[in-house]
């Protein structure tokens, strides 16, 4: 019921940010969004909401002119005044939904990302021509639906043949939006990519007579390939796409122009294939073609790339040593400096010398603070759930370091159960991370949160093994191939180490949790190291390696890890692989899957309950006909919780 605060936006004149709050409906189980701003440099300002509460609105940006804030609902384009008298325009009218948008400097160009038919790109007006497409489809008593490529389905969703394509309109003098013109003819693929891209993956060039978007060409390989690539097009649409990346087959991405614009800023992998490379910082100069990168000495993996107002530095954000704070990166030398950390810094906004930035830590959702862009103090900025949970009990945390696998320094959190008194003994709850690729870290989830657990009166031990993020790239590339060997061997470690460490926690009272490559993990060691264990609990995780290869959706991630495909490799998906040691299973264990993960799906959990009830070890399966790889929905979280509370307390209790 925590109020999720996202996205701030600062104002053109800096004077104002405006941010998009998800508040709960429990009632009827689904959040409900609005747009709210408040008054920079002002201490006694207070937050308001500008949207209406009936609507559903998100993704807030300013006009040009700052006189007006634009957001979407109901899949359109929706413009209201700034000072918030007057009512709510509707600025696009489209026949099909927008995905995301993005204004050009001046305001009077659009960039808006729509689902349309590939066929129709062809058509002289490929929205028309799709909505009658998607009619006619509608309107056929047949179900069935003919692949001949993959993707068939990605995330939670099955392919319907539509292609996420960007196009431009004009916005005229009272904030219409006009016909959209295609931009991307042509193109293969979905800008921006699918399930998770936005507005980041396309920009305009200071001028505005230039687009540049990233886009991974889809053709018969797109489950295994990360090769996305950067390429501009005229803002009037009158030549085609032009890729500006093609010399590098790995994964490039959020193009940022320079003020000038001459050069572009991007993210860049190395490794084709590899999902979880380090992202390092490049500039291409655009007239001469040569790129170089800014920042190879700082091993990070940048994120949220923006430049800053006098075009000499490059904000980004990245994970590093439990924490992911944002960093100034000087373009001229590569030296990454930290300007704000003391947890979690998601989305933020810069503009001028103002940085507006939303925060979390293990015992605060996020709130938004602001500190200048040349570093400094952040302060608070909004007290939105600060001051709710100021109600709340939560547990003391603190970092911990042991030698783990190799003898390399790995770290691990612990969290006190609430109401932590001296000379106690607390059950435990021992969480492993997904990803893998992955950490845990001083920040907050409305997932898998150490909180939820310490408010139980559970302890809670969290390691970040080898493979985890934020502690050099070698560190993160620790893991594939050797997916039960090294994490393995950390986790053990650091469970020896936090005994060790903190004379409270009950190892006879002990549970394992983990969830995606979490939960392979308590399959594997379900088999593998199942002594110190009085309950399991599994999310949707890997328990048949080779059959995992062949039914997930993104095939690149397992065939990365496993160095091959199932067929060229088969021994290396057996090495680790949680099916061939269930004679050996022994603990409790609930399996939690959902039958609309189509990352790990839903028959890998199916099969672990059918292993476990035919064994007669004591279990149960919880499962979601309606969720994917997460547990979204209000109504089923607070089921999943205590369905896992339940569990743990029932294994645990003394």
């Amino acid at each position: 019921m925590l109020e999720r605060v996202s996205d701030p936006q600062i104002s053109p004149d800096g004077k104002r940010v405006a941010w998009q709050v998800r508040e709960t409906d429990y009632e009827n189980n689904k959040g409900r969004n609005g747009i709210w701003t408040i008054e920079l440099g002002n201490p006694k300002a207070q937050a308001a909401r500008l949207t209406d509460v009936a609507a559903n609105a998100t993704a807030p940006r300013w006009s040009a002119d700052g006189g007006a804030i634009y957001y979407q609902d109901k899949g359109q384009i929706w413009r209201l005044p700034a000072a918030g008298k007057g009512a709510a325009l509707q600025a696009s009218d489209l026949a099909l939904d927008i995905n995301t948008y993005k204004f050009s400097a001046d305001g009077k160009e659009v960039l808006l990302s729509i689902d349309t038919w590939p066929d129709c790109g062809k058509d002289s007006d490929p929205i028309a021509c799709t909505k009658k497409h998607n009619d006619d489809k509608a309107k056929s008593k047949a179900s069935g639906r003919v692949y001949d490529k993959l993707f068939v389905r990605h995330w939670d969703t099955w392919a319907d043949g539509s292609r996420s394509q960007l196009y431009i309109a004009a916005v005229d003098a009272n904030g219409k939006i006009g016909a959209p013109k295609l931009l991307t003819r042509g193109i293969d693929g979905d800008v921006p990519s699918k399930p998770f891209g936005g507005d980041d993956e396309f920009s305009f060039s200071p001028d505005g007579k230039t687009v540049y978007f990233s886009v991974r060409i889809a053709g018969t390989s797109e489950p295994w390939s990360t090769n996305f690539d950067i390429y501009s097009v005229p803002a009037d649409a009158s030549a085609a796409p032009k890729n500006l990346t093609a010399a590098n087959k790995a994964w490039d991405t959020a193009p940022v122009p320079s003020a000038d614009g001459k050069t572009l800023y991007y993210l860049a992998m190395k490794r084709p294939t590899f999902e979880a490379d380090r992202f390092g910082i490049m500039a291409l100069d655009l007239a001469s073609g040569a790129t170089r990168e800014i920042d190879p000495q700082w091993d990070r993996s940048a994120g949220g790339l923006k430049l800053s107002a006098d075009g000499k530095t490059l904000f980004a954000t990245a994970d590093d040593n439990g924490e992911h704070p944002l960093f100034a990166i000087d373009i001229a030398t590569g030296k990454a400096t930290k300007l704000a950390g003391d947890g979690s810094i998601h989305e933020y906004s810069a503009r001028g010398n103002e940085i507006v930035f939303a925060r979390t830590t293990l015992k605060a959702p996020a709130d938004l603070f602001r500190v200048a862009a040349s570093g400094g103090k952040a302060t608070e900025l909004t007290n939105q759930n600060s001051t709710k949970m100021a109600f709340v009990d939560t547990g003391a945390f603190e970092p911990f370091t042991f030698k783990g696998a190799g003898g390399d320094s790995v770290q691990g959190w612990l969290v006190k159960p609430v109401g932590f008194g001296k000379g106690k003994k607390y059950p435990v709850a021992f969480l492993i991370h997904g990803g893998p690729q992955g950490a845990f870290g001083n920040d907050w989830s409305y997932r898998w949160n150490p909180q939820t657990y310490a408010g139980q009166g559970f302890a809670v031990v969290m390691v970040n093994f080898h493979g985890s993020t934020g502690y050099g790239q070698a560190f993160t590339d620790a893991i594939s191939g050797d997916w039960g060997g090294k994490p393995l061997e950390d986790l053990q470690k650091g469970w020896a180490a936090a005994l060790e460490k903190y004379t409270f926690l009950d190892g006879g009272r002990a549970c394992a949790l983990g969830a995606s490559y979490g939960g392979y993990m308590v399959y594997w060691i379900a088999g593998k190291w199942n002594q110190p264990w009085k309950c399991l609990v599994d999310h949707d995780g890997v328990f048949d390696n080779r059959m995992m290869g062949y039914s997930t959706e993104e095939l690149w991630f397992s065939e990365w890890e496993n160095k091959g495909t199932p067929w060229d490799k088969p021994e290396n998906y057996e090495k680790f692989n949680p099916v061939n040691h269930v004679e050996d299973w022994r603990v409790p264990m609930l399996v939690i899957h959902s039958e609309k993960d189509f990352r790990i799906p839903v028959e890998q959990g199916l099969a672990a309950f059918t292993a476990l009830q035919r064994r007669g070890i004591p279990s149960e399966l919880l499962t979601f006909p309606d969720e994917n790889h997460w547990v979204l929905k209000p109504q089923n979280s607070v089921l999943w919780h205590d369905t896992v509370n339940a569990w743990l307390k029932r294994w645990t209790a003394q």
